[in-house]
């Protein structure tokens, strides 16, 4: 039997590697004869990375920038000749952050916008920024003011950093953006689709996580959108390339990160796409899962918003057209009814009945938490079979 394993990361407990590295120990205590191939995964979040440098030949490099409240933090990042690829959760991260910290209010892109200017100073032109991760929702003005653009109210002063003051934005101003800039190429690996605003968008459905309550949600709502008029009616020249004023509204990802998606698409004219994708191409993922007889993916939380762009999904899609079954490995599940259709052949929740999350997030508890659920799974009397798509 040949199973790959290609998981993301269990946030906040364990990276995509201890995940893989975890369910192959199990799989080879109880199947001894089965081939495991274990492939680190991320969607545009942590890890992203990891799993691209080894596969593009890249070098890991530090740089000294700033975390979303401005205090000084060493980020890393990658660099293959005149490719970089820069995770924003390394500079701009909610992981950065004690939750008695989050102030998504306030909380800056910043560091995203130095780590760039340290890649340009090492001769980069060629970016992937993964944007997962992040503790912001400043529609990614923190990142674009590192670059040189300026951000005035009505009396042609600077406007704070933070999504708390975008409603005060009045002009963009690209004359100081720099000039690097022109000869670089940008893609963006997004997690998620969420729009720029609204119901579905970057503060209604992220910064809550970040530190929001309610009146802020609506506060950072009406900012984005503020922000999206600006852009749309072409206020200071919102894009380095040709000045171009898009409806981010319209573009799916522009929300995620917190607008961050949006802002790269039309000051830095990056496409957004799946970051998923992105990974499982660079890791020649189809060849390897066609020879499968089994692949076996997850995350620490299997939710509604799991179907929109993050790893598990984009395997599972991936395998579907192989003909391949997927088995969903999990923490925990929320929203059953949005994931029970999605069609992996089982949905395997880690975290034993009465656990607390805080417990089943300790790094030695998850570990053993999968081991257990592998074993009882695939070992003797297991209940492995054949289940219809969707069962939990």
């Amino acid at each position: 039997m040949i199973i790959t394993v290609a998981s993301d990361s269990f946030k906040g407990s364990l990276s995509s590697r201890e995940v893989a590295e975890t369910v192959r120990g199990a799989l080879l205590e109880v199947l001894p004869g089965c081939e495991v191939h274990c492939l680190e995964m991320a969607d545009g979040g942590e890890g992203l990375v990891q799993a691209l440098a080894p596969a593009l030949g890249a070098e890991f490099v530090n740089a000294q920038v700033h975390d979303p409240l401005g205090r000084p933090v060493e980020a890393r990042y990658a660099v293959a000749g005149e490719r970089a690829i820069i995770e924003m959760a390394a500079a701009s991260g909610l992981t950065l952050l004690e939750k008695s910290e989050r102030d998504v209010m306030k909380a800056s892109s910043q560091g995203l916008g130095e780590l760039i200017l340290d890649a340009l100073g090492r001769g980069c032109r060629d970016f992937i920024i993964g944007i997962g991760g992040s503790a912001t929702n400043d529609a990614g003005t923190g990142m674009l003011g590192a670059l040189g653009w300026r951000f005035l109210d009505s009396e042609g002063k600077p406007v704070p950093a933070g999504g708390g003051f975008l409603e005060r934005i009045a002009r963009i101003d690209a004359s100081a953006a720099d000039g690097r800039l022109r000869e670089a190429r940008f893609r963006v690996a997004c997690d998620v689709d969420n729009p720029f605003y609204g119901p579905e968008g970057a503060a209604a459905v992220f910064a809550p996580q970040k530190g929001a309550d309610t009146q802020q949600v609506n506060a950072l709502d009406r900012g984005m959108r503020h922000f999206a008029s600006l852009v749309q009616a072409g206020a200071g020249a919102a894009s380095v390339r040709d000045g171009a004023g898009p409806d981010l509204q319209a573009v799916p990802g522009s929300g995620a990160a917190g607008g961050v998606g949006g802002a790269l698409y039309a000051f830095l004219a990056a496409p957004l796409q799946s970051g998923a994708q992105i990974v499982l191409d660079a890791l020649g993922f189809d060849a390897i899962a066609a020879k499968s007889d089994l692949v076996i993916t997850g995350e620490g939380c299997l939710d509604g918003q799991s179907l929109r762009g993050k790893a598990c999904y984009a395997v599972l899609e991936r395998c579907r057209a192989l003909d391949v079954p997927v088995l969903a490995l999990c923490g925990i599940v929320r929203d059953q009814a949005a994931v029970a259709g999605a069609g992996f052949k089982k949905i395997l929740p880690v975290k034993p009945e009465g656990q607390s999350i805080e417990e089943a997030m300790r790094p030695d508890v998850a570990k053993a938490n999968i081991r257990n659920a592998v074993l009882s799974l695939f070992g003797p009397g297991g209940s492995f079979r054949s289940p219809s798509p969707g069962e939990v």
